[in-house]
């Protein structure tokens, strides 16, 4: 699930990826996820280095720097930094 603010721009197509911080995965290459009128195809999620995340990374997936990316990645305990990278299709 996307942060409200993001939703709208997810739909869009301008935001495209997304940066988690799980213990393990929680969606899957190939996945389909509800989302609006639509869903959202992950195209694919790899594990990546912490310090992979730059505020470029952040402005791809809808945040203004990491700083802001960082205060809604972490989701529940886990410390593995995942890129996932998606499509919205209606």
């Amino acid at each position: 699930m996307f942060a409200r603010q993001l939703r709208e721009r997810v739909m869009r197509g301008e935001i495209t990826c997304s940066v988690r911080i799980w213990q393990r995965p929680h969606v899957k290459t190939g996945g389909r996820y509800a989302m609006g009128p639509g869903h959202i195809h992950v195209t694919s999620i790899r594990e990546i280095a912490p310090d992979s995340v730059t505020d470029e990374l952040a402005r791809r997936s809808g945040f203004e720097d990491v700083e802001a990316l960082m205060k809604v990645a972490k989701h529940g305990p886990g410390d593995t930094v995942y890129l996932v990278e998606f499509e919205y299709r209606e």
